[in-house]
């Protein structure tokens, strides 16, 4: 390796990109040269904060295009000043084009993978966070004190439950064996406040606490309406259930 050309690996270095005889002569040149390894770790420490935003896969051709990019793109040689013999630590060198090559590949295939990665993720976690939450005040109702039930049916052979905890002001509405609905349609659930019904959620799971407070309501309802709800009733309900006290 020439003298010319002897700082010029640290990117390939750092990508572990080096023949062995090439790396071992390198190490050499390290041990002497604290300006090119402390651009290595630098170069290091970058790539593997890129490794680590990115947890998906890469796509199978995509190290054979980065590849072929590293064999056609030529490395510049160090800028070395005329005035200063040999190379100085510290003196500022022009990025190798392997790096350059690399991290535009890089980005270009995984930008939008680790966009749409931490997206996902974030929406799970949010999931995950609500599902805890319910299970956590279907527990809470459910092992209240002061629980009382109220049964009833549905309609062809399902059943439906719903305890109420006055202490925790809160009710849980349980069924079992609901027909099940033709898409764009969901059973949704409402708080009868005398002759006013209020919403209170979409049956998504055989338990289910109902959206809002027990306070003021006599009792409880279920109809069919749109996937989303209705602010108020637009189907005759399947039943009508008196909360217990």
């Amino acid at each position: 390796m020439s003298e010319e050309h002897l700082h010029a690996p640290t990117g390939a270095y750092a990508l572990d990109a080096l023949p062995p005889d090439e790396r071992e002569a390198f190490e050499r040149h390290l041990r002497e040269c604290p300006a090119c390894a402390q651009e290595v770790r630098g170069l290091t420490a970058t790539a593997a904060r890129l490794g680590t935003a990115v947890a998906a896969a890469p796509p199978p051709a995509l190290r054979a295009r980065v590849l072929d990019g590293i064999r056609t793109v030529r490395q510049l040689p160090p800028h070395v000043p005329p005035s200063v013999p040999g190379r100085a630590p510290g003196r500022r060198r022009a990025l190798p084009r392997l790096v350059l090559a690399a991290c535009v590949a890089a980005a270009a295939a995984f930008g939008g993978v680790a966009v749409w990665q931490y997206q996902e993720a974030r929406q799970a976690e949010v999931r995950a966070e609500g599902a805890q939450r319910r299970a956590a005040e279907l527990a809470r109702v459910l092992a209240a004190p002061d629980a009382r039930t109220a049964t009833g049916t549905l309609g062809g052979g399902a059943r439906a439950t719903v305890v109420v905890s006055r202490a925790e002001d809160r009710a849980v509405f349980l069924a079992s064996g609901l027909p099940e609905l033709p898409e764009g349609r969901a059973y949704q659930l409402w708080f009868a406040d005398g002759d006013r019904m209020r919403p209170a959620g979409l049956v998504r799971d055989d338990a289910t606490v109902m959206d809002g407070r027990v306070a003021g309501a006599t009792g409880m309802g279920v109809t069919v309406e749109p996937s989303g709800g209705s602010p108020r009733p637009t189907t005759e309900p399947l039943a009508v259930m008196t909360l217990p006290s």
